[in-house]
């Protein structure tokens, strides 16, 4: 597995087509594209080096590019660098055009996007996993000890004067020493939070999936389990799987309900996966012990939500992967993988449609 680290070193290092200054003069014209967001500044760098494009983008990091905007300025594009919250559907790829040809998202998630419109137009589809695995598991596990160690409502209690005497059972939470830890969909980043909670002396790990995962399992000695067991079992359970029809709102009352009332829920992968009134109901009425969301539904989640209302529910605002070597990582490989996908070659992370 690519550290974010090793990935950017390797994606900066990729040579760029080589234009002379005749085959520049030939070119009548360079490849349109378009930005949907400012992106970290690897990924500009790379498609300003590359004279093989000119490109527009919202150079914003605030605000996604309205709508309406958008739909302008890709009329005539040949392709389109995107991120989470643009949806890439029927009615913008009519608005771009034929000429559209490679869309690279920067993004390890690609439920933003209409997958059958884009294979139907036959349009090329980038998107970036595994540079975004090192920080998107140091952060779940950053999120788990927050959330099982109450460290928010400590905080709190120490800036309010709510720190008085000690007390024995005052802000007590759950260890990991001789837990057992769940994972919902195994892949890249459930084998790295598992690494990195194992030298916690944490005693077993299991999962379920659509289908055991033996060689991923086999690095982290965990057990394939059915979804009910990893109900049963589990003490922390992260949720790993990407958000699909059937994956949609998989966490529901019928998983909270199978949980031990002292289980801390963990959600780093998409906010789509869980039902937040069930989630809610089960953390009010103490069915679980705690829960803390990276991902939610719909982002940013109002402040008058009631999950803000509880002192056992962590809500992060979607920074799992918000670690500047990351980020540039992801910018870069999302450029990279736009320029193949123009040269016609093969995209070095390409979603098979």
């Amino acid at each position: 597995m690519w550290s974010s680290r090793m990935a950017l070193r390797r994606l900066q290092r990729i040579t760029p087509l080589a234009l002379t200054s005749n085959m520049q003069r030939e070119m009548s014209t360079l490849s349109r594209v378009y930005i949907t967001r400012q992106i970290p500044p690897e990924g500009l760098k790379i498609l300003r080096e590359s004279g093989q494009v000119q490109f527009q983008l919202w150079d914003s990091d605030d605000l996604p590019v309205p709508r309406q905007e958008m739909l302008e300025k890709v009329k005539g594009v040949d392709a389109l660098l995107c991120v989470l919250t643009e949806k890439i559907d029927a009615e913008l790829l009519d608005a771009a055009g034929p000429n559209l040809k490679v869309l690279s998202t920067m993004s390890v998630g690609f439920d933003h996007l209409s997958l059958e419109e884009l294979k139907k137009r036959g349009i090329r589809v980038g998107y970036t996993p595994d540079v975004l695995t090192d920080s998107v598991a140091e952060l779940t596990v950053a999120l788990l000890l927050t959330t099982s160690r109450r460290l928010i409502e400590a905080t709190h209690e120490a800036k309010t004067g709510g720190w008085g005497t000690w007390r024995t059972l005052w802000l007590c939470g759950h260890e990991l020493a001789n837990s057992t830890v769940g994972i919902l969909g195994l892949g890249r980043i459930g084998v790295a939070i598992a690494e990195r909670l194992a030298p916690f002396k944490v005693k077993k790990f299991i999962y379920t999936d659509v289908v055991p995962r033996p060689e991923l399992a086999s690095m982290i000695n965990a057990e394939y389990v059915s979804f009910d067991e990893l109900a049963k079992q589990s003490d922390f359970l992260a949720v790993c799987c990407a958000l699909t029809p059937e994956t949609k709102e998989i966490c529901n009352k019928n998983l909270f309900s199978k949980m031990k009332n002292t289980s801390i829920f963990i959600n780093t992968s998409r906010g789509g996966v869980v039902n937040q009134d069930d989630l809610y109901e089960a953390l009010s009425t103490g069915q679980i012990a705690g829960a803390g969301l990276d991902v939610t539904v719909p982002e940013p989640l109002p402040i008058t939500h009631p999950l803000f209302t509880l002192k056992n529910c962590v809500i992060l605002p979607h920074v799992a992967s918000a670690s500047f070597t990351t980020r540039n990582a992801m910018s870069a490989l999302a450029a990279n993988n736009l320029l193949l996908g123009l040269r016609g070659e093969p995209m070095i992370k390409e979603l098979k449609l």
